[in-house]
């Protein structure tokens, strides 16, 4: 069976889809049985959300960085450096990414404010002739203090390039959370008819980590004797967070996918 090493653009892909979360800090996800509903969200957390998305829709990383507190953490372990490190990045590669934030709820814990919102991204990136399409759906749970976001946790994510002229269509199935050591599965199937073509394919778990959105891991595809990818893996037995990639390719198109699992007790 032949093997091929990733190649430009198709490699951009690790980076992109991990870098995708970093892009969505403005998301929150609150929980608890006391969350209030968006038509009695505090006009202070309203404009906090809204200025952090128009900072990030005119790539101002300074004033971005302005609503983060020194000692912002998130559940992937990035900091406010690493964050501004990744943004710079991404910037560089899709200039034109856009954000739409949407708030769902919210809830006072003590003296933060606690935000669930859902950020959409859509981009493209023109690279050696091929154009690269970028969709990006994320939530993630936020807290703010003394109006910097302080502390972020990321709950569910899913991140969607295409390129070429007509890409797979793809079906996604994968849990956004399972039960430490169950087996679960993760398939990716195209719902076009192969016919003749042939299909390249790959596919990854990774554990989320701050180095991954600056050091990509790099894949190897190869020749799929079926119309799709069909993974079965195991969780881990501690609680924990991965990222689940495929790449898919045939002649006319190229579809790559990253959801985020969570494992928990």
């Amino acid at each position: 069976m032949p093997i091929f090493k990733l190649i430009s653009p198709i490699k951009n892909f690790i980076s992109l889809k991990s870098l995708s979360c970093s892009l969505a800090l403005v998301l929150g996800l609150a929980t608890g049985a006391t969350a209030e509903t968006p038509e009695t969200i505090p006009q202070e957390l309203k404009t906090i959300i809204m200025e952090i998305e128009t900072a990030a829709n005119q790539k101002d990383l300074s004033g971005l960085m302005e609503y983060y507190s020194p000692e912002f953490a998130n559940n992937d372990g990035l900091t406010k450096e690493s964050l501004g490190a990744a943004l710079t990045k991404i910037w560089k590669n899709y200039p034109q990414l856009k954000y739409t934030t949407t708030i769902e709820s919210w809830e006072q814990e003590g003296d933060e404010l606690v935000a669930k919102t859902v950020t959409r991204i859509r981009g493209t990136q023109p690279t050696k002739g091929r154009v690269i399409s970028l969709e990006s759906v994320v939530s993630s749970s936020q807290h703010f203090l003394n109006g910097k976001l302080i502390r972020q946790e990321i709950l569910s994510e899913q991140t969607r390039l295409t390129s070429g002229k007509n890409p797979p269509t793809v079906e996604v199935i994968a849990p956004e959370t399972v039960k430490i050591g169950k087996q679960y599965n993760f398939d990716v199937i195209v719902l076009e008819p192969l016919e003749n073509e042939v299909l390249l394919g790959a596919a990854i778990e990774e554990r989320t980590a701050s180095d991954r959105y600056l050091n990509p891991t790099t894949l190897k595809l190869e020749q799929l004797s079926a119309g799709g990818i069909f993974k079965t893996t195991t969780a881990s037995l501690l609680p924990d967070n991965q990222w689940l990639s495929a790449i898919l390719v045939r002649g006319d198109g190229i579809t790559m996918i990253t959801q985020r699992v969570r494992i928990q007790d």
